[in-house]
């Protein structure tokens, strides 16, 4: 009976400590997966406003702000700003911070913003290069935004005045709030300085602070763009643990935590059950053989259903959502991989960048929601094209897609790269802003031969991408380099 009770007691400890430690691992996950996912949500939302702020300002630019261009201005900005939820308002503003066109019905009198953080940023820093500032309140209706802005030059490159995009900081609050989260649980959007644009749970006075001497702004995001730690709360002081993504194209920082207290909770009174259970053990030895082998097979359903959850979302975390191809983080773990295997079998590695001609026009023309079916079915017809199981198809981000094609030299994959344009063009999806009508692609070829050359990732993406500028530059719906099949099949003759 002694020594069924140390084997008990020994094994009882260790399933505490191991369990312990799964609960924290598994926090971390579900933390990290929900920074990632935040981080997405924000870059997206930014993007879209962007996006409406670039086109603003080429037609500032081209066709001038006379009392005509004005109008057209005005009724855009409203379309636009009834289009995306996220956007409180548009505003063109000239250089002397006077308002020249919104999107609102009607403007205050006599307002001039250019005492503005983001038009004091514009007026002095020459970058053309989207800004986002602190959070202001609206002079239109007093609600808080977020501004994200962009300067606007005149021909001689001096400064024209700044288009405004302010996105309203309630539609960050809703979405935030609709995420299931601990009581104590801190969904946050800053800065890349560590200003608050945004925060669950939601406080005015917090908005705006600083947290840059916090530990992820001064230690952690310096080193590494994400990450997590358990660590004190500058705001509160409540322990979380946090993690961080940086986003890759604005500067912004989403951050996730969970508190410490919610993490262990269930750890803590399964602990006291485990106390109190071996208190009984000596007096219910056979009861308390049951009960193990009980709670053993459930532990083993959950871990399964655990493994079996993690491998879903593993699935879904490397594929793009909107065409089904694989996304980028796919395409970092395999590329690695297929040059290594190039190198120790000496055979090509093919790649091909795509790109949808013209599809900020398309987008502009019949709308978001037509685009993004576009891209779906070029994306299904590119993916029809390739025949071998070890081909991949990723979506490389907005209209690009790449094809990666192991053991393909030049004429294999200039062949892959010709079906795929004369299989967009026959799809007949009507385009009035391309040339011929119709929804075209412009492909960039190159292939790597290893041959004992060291290459990086990133260099063959880029040998790709270069290919496929040339081939727009020539005029798109075409391939570069066009004769390079012929080429190559010169060179092996010789």
């Amino acid at each position: 009976m002694a020594l069924v009770l140390l084997s008990l007691l020994g094994l009882d400890a260790w399933q505490i400590w191991t369990a312990r430690d799964h609960v924290l691992r598994e926090a971390h996950t579900d933390t990290n997966n929900l920074a990632r996912s935040l981080a997405q949500h924000a870059e997206s939302t930014v993007q879209e406003a962007d996006t409406v702020l670039s086109d603003l300002v080429e037609r500032v630019q081209v066709d001038g702000i006379g009392p005509v261009q004005l109008v057209r201005l005005h009724r855009l900005m409203q379309i636009r700003t009834h289009e995306l939820n996220q956007l409180h308002g548009l505003f063109l503003y000239d250089k002397n911070g006077n308002w020249l066109a919104t999107a609102n019905d009607v403007d205050p009198q006599g307002v001039n913003n250019a005492d503005r953080e983001y038009f004091q940023f514009h007026r002095f820093n020459r970058s053309t290069a989207v800004h986002i500032g602190p959070v202001i309140r609206s002079r239109t209706n007093n609600q808080l935004v977020i501004p994200v802005s962009r300067r606007i030059d005149a021909a001689d490159g001096t400064f024209a005045g700044v288009v405004l995009a302010t996105l309203d900081l309630e539609f960050f609050n809703r979405f935030y709030q609709s995420f299931d989260l601990d009581h104590q649980g801190v969904i946050l959007l800053a800065l890349s300085n560590g200003t608050v644009l945004a925060r669950r749970p939601f406080d005015e006075h917090v908005i705006g602070t600083s947290l840059a001497r916090g530990r992820v702004f001064s230690e952690l995001l310096p080193n590494q763009p994400a990450g997590s730690s358990m660590m004190p709360s500058l705001i509160d002081g409540v322990a979380r643990l946090f993690s961080y993504k940086a986003l890759d194209k604005y500067p912004l920082v989403v951050e996730a935590a969970q508190s410490k207290d919610a993490i262990y909770a269930t750890w803590y009174a399964n602990l006291v059950r485990s106390i109190l259970f071996l208190l009984l053990v000596g007096g219910a030895l056979s009861v308390f053989g049951v009960i193990l082998l009980r709670e053993i097979r459930r532990g083993l359903m959950t871990e399964a259903k655990l493994r079996n959850a993690h491998a879903a979302l593993e699935i879904l975390a490397m594929q793009d959502a909107l065409t089904g191809l694989a996304n980028r983080r796919q395409l970092d773990a395999a590329l690695p991989h297929e040059i290594g295997r190039a190198r120790r079998s000496g055979k090509p590695l093919g790649l091909i960048m795509i790109d949808v001609d013209h599809f900020k026009r398309f987008n502009d023309l019949y709308g978001h929601p037509a685009g993004d079916q576009c891209l779906s079915d070029v994306g299904r017809t590119v993916l029809d094209c390739v025949g071998r199981s070890t081909d991949l198809v990723v979506r490389y981000g907005g209209e690009e897609m790449l094809v990666l094609l192991p053991e393909s030299d030049w004429a294999g994959t200039w062949l892959v790269a010709e079906k795929i344009l004369h299989s967009v063009r026959a799809l007949a999806i009507h385009h009035a802003g391309n040339d011929g009508g119709l929804v075209t692609v412009s492909a960039g070829v190159h292939v790597w031969m290893p041959e004992g050359n060291e290459t990086h990732p990133n260099a063959l993406v880029q040998a790709a991408d270069e290919a496929l500028y040339k081939a727009k530059s020539q005029g798109r719906n075409r391939m570069f380099p066009p004769h390079q099949v012929r080429h190559a099949q010169s060179e092996a003759a010789l």
